[in-house]
């Protein structure tokens, strides 16, 4: 081989270690600390079985984060001078709950290593499958090697986080400005299987709606009036701390919660895939277990990117 092809065959050679070192793995840990995982996993049975709610709540922040400017944990960051926080953004302030959970996996989990090598933005994603896991729905491999960002924008969560509100057309777009596809769409809003909404968001649907059935928004009432009570929850299905695919059933009967749930199931391109995933529950479990992990590789931080925080709510400065 002449010094030109050597050459060649080196630069390949660095160019594929760097690709590795650099891409999520699933067993990113398991020589750094391999009781990570299980330590992850100990914590979020505890905290879903105090509180079944919480399940959904950690699912959601695992969506809330990477819907920002990717999988980085810049939702978790406290508000400070230099910090907009994404706590405060529509979507989030009152809302986005779990946070309690997360530092209390971080503080086992570094214990447990002996030192802050496993990111918070790792942790939002695990958490988030354990949480499924938990409640009765699937399992995947998630994975990891994920970086913890330094800023955050609350600016950019209002802009990007999905509304209670939007169309079809709109959804598709929202989801499509983050590389997920309609199958993406509807598997992942299938996470709606568990989980309750204040009454703010789906108040104008249960008044106004003329493609809800009449029984539901009368029962919906009931708790959730013309005015006040903003934050009355009402579960998202009638099943909220099961993971399972009573959300579908209840689209095709018209009793979908928000006028973004109701909208997959409306006379458009996605009522199809509603059917399967009511009729065959396992089509739906392998589908929504991709899409998280499509979702969980939405722009993550590797390498010398971003830091590993130490407090999950401060960016490290020193």
């Amino acid at each position: 081989m002449d010094s030109r092809g050597f050459i060649l065959l080196q630069l390949l050679v660095l160019w594929s270690l760097a690709t590795t070192a650099f891409s999520l793995s699933p067993y990113y840990y398991q020589n750094i600390c391999p009781q990570a995982l299980p330590t992850i996993r100990k914590v979020v049975e505890a905290a879903v079985y105090k509180e079944r709610r919480m399940g959904a709540s950690l699912l959601r922040l695992h969506y809330h984060d990477c819907f920002v400017n990717g999988c980085d944990a810049s939702l978790l960051l406290d508000p400070s001078p230099t910090i907009d926080s994404e706590k405060n953004s529509l979507a989030n302030q009152n809302s986005a709950r779990g946070f309690e959970v997360i530092d209390a996996i971080k503080a086992e989990v570094d214990q447990i290593c002996g030192r802050p090598v496993v990111s918070c933005a790792d942790i939002l994603a695990v958490a988030a499958r354990d949480s499924v896991v938990a409640l009765g729905g699937p399992s995947w491999q998630v994975q990891l090697g994920r970086r913890d960002s330094t800023t955050a924008s609350r600016a950019q969560a209002d802009t990007d986080l999905p509304s209670p509100f939007l169309d079809l057309p709109a959804l598709i777009n929202s989801f499509k400005n983050h590389g997920l596809n309609e199958r993406d769409l509807v598997a992942l809003s299938g996470a709606h299987t568990i989980g309750f909404a204040q009454c703010f968001t789906f108040r104008n649907r249960i008044y106004n709606a003329t493609n809800i059935d009449p029984a539901f928004a009368v029962e919906r009432r009931a708790t959730c009036p013309l005015t006040g009570g903003n934050t009355n929850l009402a579960p998202l299905d009638p099943t909220p701390v099961h993971f399972d695919t009573a959300y579908f059933n209840n689209l095709v009967k018209q009793m979908g919660l928000l006028i973004s749930d109701q909208a997959l199931f409306s006379g458009g391109s996605t009522d199809d895939l509603v059917n399967t995933y009511k009729l065959y529950p396992q089509v739906f479990w392998y589908d929504f277990a991709q899409s998280m992990i499509k979702m969980g590789n939405i722009k993550p931080l590797t390498g010398d990117q971003g830091q590993i925080r130490t407090n999950c709510r401060l960016v490290n400065y020193y």
